[in-house]
């Protein structure tokens, strides 16, 4: 898997839990929501990604996006 569909994943992943987490323990779980979302959509637009750098070190395979 690229380091593209890796962050994607993750994200995504962190999005349901952060909203399972609001529903059944506390609203304030929406700020991680929030943040997650907030990161996907600067590293749109600058390429910065703290995810990808780690995959990156980690060896995972760089994709079109995270290089």
């Amino acid at each position: 898997m690229t380091i593209d569909r890796l962050v994607m994943a993750f994200a995504g992943g962190v999005i349901l839990l952060s909203l399972a987490l609001t529903f059944f323990v506390h609203p304030n779980f929406w700020w991680l929501t929030a943040f997650v979302g907030a990161n996907m959509f600067q590293a749109a637009f600058t390429g910065f990604c703290p995810l990808a750098k780690m995959l990156k070190k980690i060896g995972a395979q760089p994709g079109a996006a995270f290089n």
